[in-house]
């Protein structure tokens, strides 16, 4: 079974804005571990700073190894809140409008996602991808849930995992690292994506060969090759030297 397109164009959408949340979060956590009781509706960090009490947080799902399927939450019977599965249900209605089968279907088998014998972390990630460009909420945490392999996937909120202001250093890093380390299907709508997400108003050339940034954070172009793939970044951070 392949993916339909939409589940993929949405992963283009969210996949270099989630890693620019994901290195964030990577920052602000540093070493760590974190625990969660959905019954009270609570999960904290314990960084080697202090603890941190996410303001907010939900449930998306879990990736098991053993029936080779992930299982959104709002279709999980192991009776935790009905709250703690909202977003995710947001996520299925969203799925069910747009007919996006990855999204309404309430398990889903790995061999249907983009993957060639995925596990189960790579599973839980890219659904959660799937939901930061559903539902705007960019942070993500994955973590075990047993001892068979599991993976449980979480949208998490708190004021320290916001992202700062678009910084021209930051978005050169996150552009660098994403076209080196992601999987993308289409370059020119992720970057293109990325870049009005963040506020920099990108446009593309008449011919589409290059992506314009002209912004007072970001300023130059981004090059295409005939396969449509970035072949070069031509870009600088206005003022600096």
């Amino acid at each position: 079974m392949r993916p339909t397109p939409a589940f993929v164009n949405l992963l283009d959408d969210a996949a270099f804005l989630s890693l620019e949340h994901q290195l964030h979060l990577a920052d602000v956590l540093g070493e760590h571990s974190w625990q969660v009781n959905l019954q009270t509706r609570v999960f904290t960090f314990d960084t080697e700073h202090g603890s941190i009490e996410c303001t907010d947080f939900h449930f998306l799902g879990t990736a098991a190894p053993g029936p080779g399927s992930w299982l959104w939450a709002w279709a999980n019977r192991s009776g935790f809140p009905e709250s703690v599965a909202t977003l995710a249900a947001s996520v299925r209605d969203f799925g069910v409008e747009h007919e996006i089968a990855e999204l309404s279907a309430p398990e889903l088998p790995f061999d249907s996602l983009p993957f060639d014998e995925p596990e189960s972390y790579q599973v839980a990630a890219v659904l959660t991808e799937a939901a930061k460009a559903v539902t705007g909420r960019w942070t993500g945490y994955q973590g075990p849930a047993g001892d068979d392999g599991t993976r449980a996937a979480f949208l998490v909120e708190h004021p320290d995992f916001q992202l700062p202001p678009a910084e021209g250093a930051r978005i050169m890093r996150t552009l660098t690292e994403g076209l080196s380390g992601l999987a993308l299907y289409d370059q020119r709508r992720a970057l293109n994506s990325y870049l009005s997400l963040r506020g920099l108003n990108p446009a593309f050339s008449s011919d589409e060969s290059q992506l314009i940034v002209d912004s007072p954070v970001l300023a130059g172009t981004i090059g295409f090759d005939e396969h449509s793939v970035a072949a070069s970044l031509e870009l600088t951070v206005p003022g600096s030297r």
